[in-house]
């Protein structure tokens, strides 16, 4: 419902009537005040399409973007906002989307160049919107001249020159995914609110929260188990994902979304859990682990792993020995 009251404020800032259009999919303000109500994603997606038919508003998730204030998220606004530089605003973002309950999810791709921040969500207006808050939220928020390399959809946007007139930066239409691509050089960018007492607090508040929301359940829980018995074969590609598990691979993208994961969040948490085990139990060299977790060098595996454990798999093993 959270969700919901920010679209609400955010059609109303261009100008809908907003009580037509809530009691249209059967709500009404006083619905959005309850901080703990939940609302079928279905309820949102009638929204918006009823906003459409009334005025019809071209690129919907760039304007609605635009219309949504720093702190429309309070928490994960200022877990992103509060980090040292841009690369680890993104972490943050990929680490805690999930505390907004919605159906949405990040994937870091951070051994890539450009660095890909993969969106998966439910709708192109999501795709959108999302791509479009992390562009305009990280260009406001450095103390650099940000830029993204590119933004990617799978979909073609209403108007893709206005578009990119807005985000700066080019946008390709029938991509094979969706979201931002950002040079390593500006994921070095500071962050222009940086300050680590105040990261460290709200990553207390928001890792209580992690822990008491629902365990994976589902179609997380059948991918988690593919992968586990996939990682030390490296073949861990969501399409081969998909075929085991007899859907397409875009149906697995929505189903894991509307549990509210990701399919590199599951991927990350097979990973850690295997490279915690090998380090502890195996003899095998430490390159070797990363080759065999599909890692194509060991820099980017020691990378990963110094993001799991907050140490390196040298340092892992000698303690856990």
């Amino acid at each position: 419902m959270a969700d919901m009251r920010m679209f609400a404020n955010a059609f109303e800032h261009l100008g809908h009537d907003v009580d037509a259009l809530l009691a249209d999919v059967g709500l009404s303000r006083r619905d959005l005040n309850d901080p703990d109500a939940r609302v079928a994603c279905d309820v949102v997606g009638s929204l918006f399409a009823r906003a459409q038919q009334k005025r019809f508003t071209p690129n919907l998730g760039l304007a609605m973007a635009l219309a949504t204030p720093l702190g429309a998220y309070p928490l994960l606004d200022y877990l992103v906002l509060t980090s040292d530089t841009v690369g680890e605003g993104l972490a943050q973002l990929a680490r805690y989307l999930r505390i907004a309950a919605s159906p949405m999810a990040v994937d870091l791709h951070v051994d890539d160049d450009p660095v890909r921040v993969e969106i998966e969500t439910v709708s192109a207006v999501g795709y959108e919107f999302e791509a479009a808050l992390i562009v305009l939220r990280l260009r406001d928020e450095t103390d650099g001249p940000f830029a993204a390399a590119s933004v990617s959809f799978e979909h073609q946007p209403d108007d893709v020159p206005a578009f990119e007139r807005v985000l700066g930066c080019p946008v390709r239409m029938a991509a094979s995914w969706n979201g931002v691509a950002i040079d390593r050089s500006t994921c070095q960018l500071p962050m222009r609110r940086r300050d680590p007492i105040l990261r460290k607090f709200l990553e207390s508040q928001a890792d209580v929260i992690l822990q008491q929301m629902p365990a994976r359940t589902g179609v997380a829980v059948d991918v988690r188990r593919a992968l586990a018995s996939r990682v030390a074969s490296g073949t861990t590609r969501m399409s081969a994902i998909a075929r085991q598990l007899g859907m397409s691979e875009r149906t697995l993208h929505r189903r894991l979304a509307d549990d509210g994961v990701s399919y590199q969040e599951l991927l990350e948490e097979v990973r850690k859990a295997a490279a915690g085990r090998y380090l502890d139990e195996s003899t095998l060299a430490i390159s070797e682990i990363a080759y065999l977790l599909g890692y194509s060098e060991p820099a980017a595996f020691h990378r990963a792993f110094k993001r799991w454990y907050a140490t390196t798999p040298e340092h892992f093993r000698t303690r856990s020995r």
